[in-house]
């Protein structure tokens, strides 16, 4: 494969992953036409480019599932359910397509952080290995070759056989960078929508009915634990970017034009932030699955469907009776 053949091979598998990019709301640089941005799609051109070069599959590291939100409001336990199913089979139709342009395919990392911030947002890691277990037994369940992979803290040499609380300190001690340095950035306008979106989930995580204490302290809460939470996610995407080198970056918060990673939809969602971990899975009464959070699927009037003896997803009542 020449040159040329390899920079159009390698755009195609940009557009591709680009068809399902989540922008930050001050995303303007779309060709008037539509289509992928030019600058997104440049920005990691280069990766795949190298990959291509060397006919091996595109590795996509995507920094996600971490566990479910702690707060039973939105979502229906501590397991996966119907809306990480749904993100999994998305990840593996993509690289399905890329394998139809590209041969050799593309191979998706999911590093799951559970365990990097669990204990700062309220899940223990008791239900952190299990929800990993479970992602696991989802990800095998996948027709195959699905092209999606598992990573997690325990899957670095280094750390294997340390304590949960061990790993994280060590994560911080190597690659954190010092809270008040990360408070100035954002008090300077840096990373902004993040840290906003971030206090919205811990605020919403920790509201819940045995809550007994003010809005007010907490959101005080909610705003400090922000800060560690970015800071250890951080310190993740600066470990994973030393272990996989050259590596398509993808985030599955929305991401500036030509940033370094790049913003990715798993399910349709009304909300730009809301991901399968902090949501349940809604069946329409045309079929389709929307993602939203407990309490609003049953504001709705919708009706939990039991898979396998559990409850995996919510259905309105016309598309209860039609399954």
């Amino acid at each position: 494969m020449d040159d040329t053949d390899v920079r159009r091979t390698a755009q195609r598998v940009m557009e591709l992953v680009l068809r399902h990019q989540r922008t930050a709301s001050a995303h303007d640089a779309r060709p008037p036409a539509g289509g992928p941005c030019p600058a997104c799609r440049d920005a990691h051109l280069p990766q795949v480019e190298r990959y291509v070069a060397a006919g091996e599959p595109v590795l996509l590291v995507l920094p996600a599932f971490p566990g479910k939100s702690p707060n039973t409001a939105k979502v229906l336990g501590v397991l996966p359910d119907t809306a990480e199913r749904l993100a999994l089979e998305f990840l593996a139709g993509l690289t399905r397509r890329i394998r139809e342009v590209y041969a050799p395919g593309a191979r998706i990392l999911i590093c799951s952080d559970g365990r990097v911030f669990g204990d700062v947002v309220g899940i223990p890691d008791s239900d952190i290995t299990a929800y990993q277990q479970e992602m696991r037994h989802l990800i095998d369940a996948l027709p195959q070759p699905a092209g999606i992979d598992l990573f997690n803290l325990e899957d670095i040499p280094e750390l294997a056989g340390l304590g949960h609380d061990r790993m994280r300190e060590v994560l911080c001690e190597q690659y954190a960078e010092p809270l008040e340095q990360l408070r100035e950035r954002v008090r300077a306008g840096e990373e902004v929508a993040l840290y906003r979106a971030m206090t919205r989930f811990l605020f919403e995580d920790g509201n819940t009915p045995e809550y007994t204490g003010s809005r007010a302290a907490l959101q005080r809460d909610a705003r400090t634990r922000a800060y560690a939470v970015m800071q250890r996610s951080k310190a993740w995407g600066d470990l994973l970017g030393d272990r996989f080198p050259g590596a398509v970056r993808l985030s599955i918060h929305p991401q500036p034009c030509g940033a370094e990673k790049l913003g990715i939809h798993l399910v349709d969602t009304p909300d730009n932030w809301l991901t399968p971990w902090h949501s349940v899975a809604l069946r329409t009464a045309g079929g389709d699955y929307v993602l939203m959070k407990r309490q609003e699927a049953e504001e709705l009037g919708a009706e939990p469907v039991l898979v396998d003896g559990r409850p995996a997803h919510y259905a309105l009542p016309a598309a209860v009776a039609a399954a």
